[in-house]
């Protein structure tokens, strides 16, 4: 477990098997490996859930897509109630800073989805920009948007 991310605390279920530390996601419904990155994960959608009123119903992890007819997967995905995709989450492990080429990344899902924000998180930092596709731009935001302001 990494201790001192800068998310509320969780209790994630952990087991072992074959000797590798496994977390239960809740999303999935399957236990898969304990990675830094994946701790994030489970932190980070825990304080969506808890504390931003996401519905654990509407969010998708590793979420598919086709990009450039080449498969990909969007860390997550956040749902409305029509089932039109809102918000792509992308994570990093804490050791990895959140740079240009990150949020190059999570734009380049957004080509496929049309969502109306991204975050990015290593855990530590958390950045969320709405888009503005009238103007062709974003805006940082301070805060990430509870489930009622989507």
């Amino acid at each position: 477990m990494i201790d001192n991310l800068n998310l509320p605390p969780f209790e994630p279920k952990i087991s072992e098997q074959a000797g590798k530390k496994t977390v239960w996601d809740p999303i999935r419904k399957v236990w898969v490996p304990l990675t830094p990155e994946e701790h994030v994960r489970q932190a980070f959608v825990s304080y969506l859930v808890n504390y931003k009123g996401y519905p654990l119903s509407h969010i998708a992890n590793e979420q598919a897509i086709e990009l450039n007819g080449m498969s990909r997967r969007c860390d997550s995905v956040v749902y409305d109630k029509a089932g039109t995709p809102k918000v792509i989450i992308e994570y990093k492990r804490p050791t990895v800073a959140i740079s240009q080429k990150v949020f190059n990344q999570i734009a380049r899902y957004n080509l496929v989805l049309h969502v109306d924000y991204l975050i990015v998180s290593n855990g530590l930092k958390h950045y969320c920009v709405r888009m503005d596709y009238g103007s062709g731009t974003y805006v940082f935001l301070g805060d990430i948007p509870g489930y009622g302001d989507l």
